[in-house]
């Protein structure tokens, strides 16, 4: 099977290629710079652009490019980029999809969990509502720049990702080194919920999607059950045989985080409804098995 990616030099991105080339798919990786390899394609989501050339045979796209969230304080030129990076890009590809003779028959777009914004102790599924803020704003004009490839005919898919575990990237990766210097600490109160997921569930998740033709709409890429805050630091406590006596208040999250420290203490009690009735299968349904397939750089 042909597959084209964007996203591909990313956390999930990179983890997806490797998987998908290890069982003998050709990938299509797009870049942002000029093509340096015969795998490679030129796309400028700033601009609009995607070189259509690479999706020609494509059987299936899969959307997973877009500015990290927490990769810098949020200013208002940097929540310009998280959301024109995404909305932006969605559109080009579906703009690019829109000229082919022969479109694939899936189309994957990233999303996120924070759709839901802030739910408390109350459970959510993909049923639910958008949330309200910055992050469920953002959500809701993500997905709705990839919902016209449905309208080509192109089976789409909306992936609610959830905070994927991981050693290098996103917040656990910046996560471990604390905790395994032992300064690691609940957030705020702690109270509130994280909807977790290893890398390697969250790229099986990802083929699952490709491969499942009842799926389509939007699907929370999460583990079954989220857990607070408080736990997970617990269980990262447990399993790397470290204390976690510093608990970071909240005014000091708000101090060093700005705006963003609101996503970081916001509670989200997102469960995977859709994921789950489809048949996928987790391999790290708890917290402790996904922590240590972290560690053990298990993504596929």
């Amino acid at each position: 099977m042909r597959i084209a990616v964007t996203g591909s030099s990313g956390l999930i991105g990179s983890a997806l290629v490797r998987s998908l080339r290890s069982d003998g798919h050709e990938v299509v990786r797009y870049v942002r710079r000029e093509p340096a390899a015969g795998d490679e394609a030129r796309w400028d989501p700033k601009r609009g652009y995607l070189d259509p050339a690479g999706l020609e045979g494509c059987a299936a796209v899969v959307h997973l490019a877009g500015a990290g969230v927490g990769d810098r304080r949020w200013s208002a030129a940097y929540k310009r980029e998280i959301r024109d990076s995404r909305v932006l890009g969605t559109a080009a590809v579906v703009r690019a999809l829109g000229g082919l003779d022969h479109p694939p028959g899936v189309f994957v777009s990233g999303s996120a969990v924070g759709y839901y914004g802030d739910t408390g102790d109350r459970p959510v599924d993909e049923r639910a509502p958008a949330g309200e803020g910055f992050l469920p704003s953002v959500c809701v004009e993500w997905e709705a720049a990839a919902s016209p490839a449905a309208g080509l005919g192109v089976r789409t898919v909306l992936a609610r990702t959830g905070l994927v575990i991981a050693p290098d990237g996103g917040a656990w990766g910046r996560m471990f080194p604390l905790f395994r210097a032992g300064l690691g600490g609940r957030l705020g109160d702690g109270r509130q919920y994280w909807p977790y997921i290893s890398l390697h569930d969250h790229v099986a998740a990802l083929r699952h999607l490709i491969d499942t033709p009842q799926l389509s709409g939007p699907v929370n890429l999460t583990a079954p059950e989220p857990l607070t805050n408080r736990e997970i630091t617990a269980a990262m406590g447990r399993v790397l045989h470290r204390p976690t006596p510093f608990p970071v208040p909240a005014f000091a999250l708000r101090l060093a985080l700005g705006e963003f420290s609101q996503d970081v203490l916001q509670s989200q009690r997102v469960r995977p409804a859709r994921l789950l009735e489809s048949g996928f299968v987790f391999e790290h349904p708890g917290i402790d098995g996904a922590i240590r397939a972290a560690l053990a750089g298990r993504s596929r």
